[in-house]
């Protein structure tokens, strides 16, 4: 792993330091998120909910609410489609709880994966209208390209809106209100604006707007409904969803997390308890994306995710506890599955694919539900682009995932001759294709990610935000990075690094796969950490080395203690003196 660090001239962080009223080492910080000026870093540190813009300017927006408002004015029956991911599922159950409010009972469903696909399929459509034909179908975080099931619901009378975030170099939909800053082909000021708020980022948004309209007409209800008490579920979904922690996305996620630590959910209580999350010591985007979403994302991908949407809209507890239990147990079983998955690929990759900029992988018994899991942990080990693809019937689908610099969206726009649909973001996709077009593709990919990288992928580096003195860990500093939450895409949590560190004790070995370690600074005082899945390198002991950490509160016992996260550790030599 190669170490980088930029330096900052002094001058620049001792003048934010005293303008904005911050360490150095904070001023350091938010001078390489682009903020210089003391303002815009009071904005940033402390993201208000008076920030957010007028819902208004946002394309289409208006009309939306409009055609809601004439829905709750007359009754009418609405069928909303919501995707199977953790966005999907947290923006269904954000619009049905609010409609529900104005005396609606909207029908929701969600797309079976193995059955249905992805998105607004006939087979999902035609599901939903088992029940009866509504007035109304919303498609939510899927459908920015779905003509044909578009025009489908359209011959029969009901009117198609679609709130999507996905881009897409397809034609978008015309005959239905559709949602998605992304999809314009020249983004406007207004338009960048919203560019990186996912789905029910952008459902929130839409709710704003109709309470907006509907206060205008003073509607009792609309002025009883708080819409701050819901951005539990708009963190729950922007995080996971790995959007950019930035602009609205960051006053919607900061003040979300606050709310989702004192929610009173059954279904997020319940949730909660099974997946060892302590609400009392504060939630982070962590727990969100390795314990709250891969529970929630478990039922879409083995089961049925709208299992997930009732856990969310319940308020029986003894149902909201034993669904918990049940999506724990779909998410035991999808680990068990991953492992398995992750383990073959990783063979496949160093026997044949060893060389290859961008990889694709396909497996005839690999599971669609896990495949983007894999492609995960398969970019981050080798630090390239990967596509990893299972079996449906003559097609191969699945996902891919990215590294930073690697744009997914364009490297697939240069190769998709072959591919029957594909969309996403920029670190991560979806695709599918017939599997004779398997080895064209896979040609094609790595082609096209040589090509967009500019050569081969350099190896993976480590982006050092600052270097600090062991003297300046502490409290205070961990006060101060406290105001830089949530981290995440687009505000990553700062590496800072230490020199010179000598252990004088052999570090501590734990579940053979782990090691805990402490040293000194120059006064005495005992710094501990912790480095995961790092016990085959342990480093020397006596020696000057490096070390490369994140700084993180632990709670252990009842007490709160001072930890480093170390994520990589080298040689102190003269040559490595940044």
């Amino acid at each position: 792993m190669r170490w980088t660090h930029t330096p900052l001239p002094a001058a620049e962080v001792e003048a934010l330091s005293k303008r904005a009223g911050v360490s150095r080492v904070l001023a350091e910080l938010l001078l390489r998120t682009g903020l210089r000026d003391a303002d815009a870093a009071a904005g940033f540190l402390q993201p208000a909910l008076a920030g957010l813009q007028d819902p208004f300017l946002l394309r289409n927006l208006d009309a939306a609410a409009t055609r809601l408002r004439q829905a709750i004015a007359q009754r009418e029956q609405i069928v909303v489609l919501g995707d199977y991911d953790v966005d999907g599922v947290s923006s269904t159950a954000l619009l049905v709880m609010v409609l529900r409010r104005f005396g609606l009972n909207p029908r929701f469903i969600v797309p079976r994966r193995s059955e249905d696909g992805y998105g607004m399929s006939r087979s999902a459509i035609d599901r939903a209208l088992e029940a009866g034909r509504p007035e109304l179908f919303i498609a939510l975080d899927c459908g920015t390209n779905s003509h044909e099931e578009a025009a489908y619901l359209r011959a029969q009378g009901i009117d198609v809106m679609v709130i999507d975030h996905h881009r897409s170099k397809e034609r978008t939909l015309e005959d239905g209100i559709l949602i998605n800053p992304h999809v314009h082909e020249e983004l406007s000021e207004v338009d960048s604006a919203w560019r990186h708020l996912c789905s029910v980022g952008l459902v929130f948004k839409l709710m704003h707007g109709l309470l907006k309209q509907l206060r205008a007409e003073n509607h009792p209800v609309a002025f009883r409904i708080k819409l701050r008490d819901h951005l539990d579920l708009v963190a729950l979904g922007t995080i996971a969803d790995l959007v950019p922690l930035v602009g609205e996305n960051r006053i919607l996620s900061r003040h979300g997390l606050r709310i989702l630590e004192q929610t009173h959910r059954p279904g997020l209580r319940a949730l909660m308890e099974v997946s060892g999350v302590k609400p009392n010591q504060g939630i982070t985007p962590t727990d969100i994306s390795f314990r709250l979403g891969p529970r929630i994302n478990a039922s879409g991908r083995l089961a049925d995710a709208a299992l997930s949407v009732e856990l969310l809209l319940s308020d029986d507890t003894a149902f909201c506890v034993e669904t918990a239990r049940q999506l724990d147990v779909f998410n035991r079983e999808r680990q068990e599955i991953e492992r398995a998955i992750t383990d073959e690929a990783e063979r496949i990759v160093e026997t044949q694919f060893a060389a290859d900029a961008g990889i694709v992988l396909f497996g005839e018994t690999w599971h669609p539900g896990v495949v983007g899991i894999v492609a995960g942990r398969v970019t981050r080990k080798y630090n390239r682009p990967c596509v990893v693809l299972g079996n449906e019937g003559d097609l191969a689908k699945g996902s891919g995932r990215s590294v930073d610099g690697i744009n997914l969206v364009e490297v697939l726009g240069t190769c998709c001759e072959h591919l029957t649909s594909w969309g996403g973001h920029p670190m991560a996709v979806g695709v599918s294709l017939p599997k004779l077009h398997l080895e064209s593709f896979r040609a094609r990919f790595a082609e096209a990610v040589r090509a967009h990288a500019g050569g081969d992928i350099a190896e993976a580096r480590l982006d050092l935000a600052a270097w600090l003195m062991p003297e300046q860990i502490g409290e205070r500093l961990m006060e101060e990075l406290d105001a830089l939450h949530p981290f995440g895409q687009g505000n990553p949590e700062p590496v800072f690094g230490v020199r010179g560190v000598v252990l004088r004790n052999p570090p501590e070995v734990f579940k053979e796969q782990h090691f805990r370690f402490h040293f000194e600074d120059g006064r005495g005082r005992r710094l501990h950490g912790v480095a995961w899945k790092m016990a085959q390198r342990l480093p020397p002991i006596g020696t000057p080395i490096d070390l490369a950490v994140e700084l993180k509160w632990n709670h252990f016992n009842g007490r709160k203690l001072l930890q480093l996260g170390l994520i990589d550790w080298r040689s102190s030599r003269v040559e490595n003196l940044l």
